[in-house]
């Protein structure tokens, strides 16, 4: 299944002078990514003689990663003068030094560069640091619902059963493509093994995480409490209860790891008002629900409310480049603030139902008087879609479903 969205951004970028460095957590399709916009160019007319593609992960390319200019010196020695040749690196981080390798690339006028990076050696800080002003991050994230949906025959005359089977076993393609075979039963393993091996090659060793058990019982807390305001100081306060006593400099550093490697996303909280971001009590969500289902061994102890909050999250993260925020608005909080490329600012609430009318009044309450007149929405699982003072009223699988917001 190709990624539009995804390949589309790439066949804007190309042939510009900026290194395309596609990011996300481990088995999102970042490799499949830029195998099919390979195949994409070939069959664009480009001569393969005009396309390397280095997988660094295969055996076969192992002299690579330990040697960077012998790759650097065999990807020059074929280019083909006068033209544009492009130029493919899967699993980047994994030639030492990367970055002088893409510099020197870079310089090169027919050469157009694209690389991809999962771990905690190619962060977007790490990359904003060694490559600034010569990239641009492609930010890849597991499926989305609608492309999910594209895995099943059946999939948009059956999109609400669907949706639920997406919420629980979340997005990864490779779990898609075992629920399409009726293989529902090697989801969880599946599942457990990207988390192992993004905690054993990702952050134990690099992150220099000594303790394991403190590390391990503060993923627990955090995936049992997606969307939820919180900070360091809060989440050692309540662990330090359960006689785990984590103090709040480890927990940030945690944190940041765990963000670091694509498995929670932070939000801020902005000021709708002041039109600024506030600095304290952050929420996280996780980059996919069945990762945490499958980690914690159980649902997670989030309600309805805040995994359909995740699911909306990951959707406007990725619709809005990531320029997503929790809006506080005086005393009330809306779920989501997003910027569009224009600068105007979108608000969306998320709720299971707003059937009951006292529901309905809280949840427009929040989003109604933010003092201005940008676009109001709120998401439910209600059927029901309509326009109720200025706001709109979607059905989030239908919203998921659209192609534009």
């Amino acid at each position: 299944m190709e990624r539009m969205s995804y390949l589309r951004l790439l066949d804007n970028l190309r042939d510009t002078q900026v290194i395309k460095v596609v990011t996300g957590v481990r088995r999102s399709g970042k490799s499949t990514l830029l195998e099919q916009f390979r195949e994409r160019l070939i069959k664009g007319g480009v001569p393969e003689s005009r396309v390397q593609f280095y997988n660094l992960e295969d055996k076969l390319n192992k002299r690579y990663t330990l040697d960077a200019d012998l790759l650097h010196d065999d990807i020059l020695s074929v280019l083909v003068p006068g033209v544009m040749n492009y130029i493919f690196i899967d699993e980047v981080q994994l030639i030492p030094e990367f970055e002088k390798t893409l510099d020197s690339l870079h310089l090169r006028q027919n050469v157009d560069l694209y690389v991809t990076g999962s771990n905690a050696d190619i962060t977007s800080s790490e990359i904003g640091t060694l490559l600034s002003g010569r990239y641009v991050e492609i930010k890849m994230q597991p499926l989305t619902f609608s492309e999910f949906l594209q895995f099943f025959p059946d999939g948009e005359v059956d999109k609400f059963a669907k949706f639920q089977t997406f919420m629980r076993f979340g997005g990864f393609p490779e779990v898609a493509k075992l629920l399409a075979a009726g293989r529902d039963i090697a989801v969880a393993p599946y599942l457990r093994g990207i988390y192992e091996t993004v905690l054993e090659k990702d952050i134990k060793t690099r992150k220099n995480i000594r303790f394991m058990d403190d590390f391990r019982n503060l993923i627990s807390f955090t995936f049992n409490n997606i969307g939820s305001v919180t900070s360091p100081n809060n989440i050692s306060n309540v662990l330090r209860s359960e006689n785990q006593v984590i103090d709040k400099s480890t927990v940030s550093n945690y944190l940041d790891a765990l963000s670091d490697c694509y498995i929670m996303y932070p939000v801020q909280r902005f000021d709708v008002r002041g039109k600024q971001l506030l600095k304290t009590l952050e929420k996280y969500y996780a980059v996919d629900l069945g990762l945490v289902d499958a980690v914690l061994g159980m649902p997670s102890g989030a309600d309805v409310g805040h995994r359909l909050e995740n699911i909306v999250f990951l959707e406007l993260f990725k619709r809005y480049d990531g320029k997503v925020w929790v809006g506080k608005n005086y005393e009330k909080e809306i779920d989501f603030v997003c910027k569009d490329l224009d600068g105007t600012l979108d608000y969306y609430q998320v709720a299971e139902t707003a059937a009951n009318p006292e529901t309905l009044m809280r949840e427009l309450s929040s989003i109604e008087n933010t003092g201005d007149k940008y676009r109001k929405t709120l998401l439910t699982l209600d059927l029901i879609e309509t326009d109720e003072s200025g706001v709109a009223r979607r059905n989030i699988v239908n919203w998921l479903c659209d192609v534009d917001k």
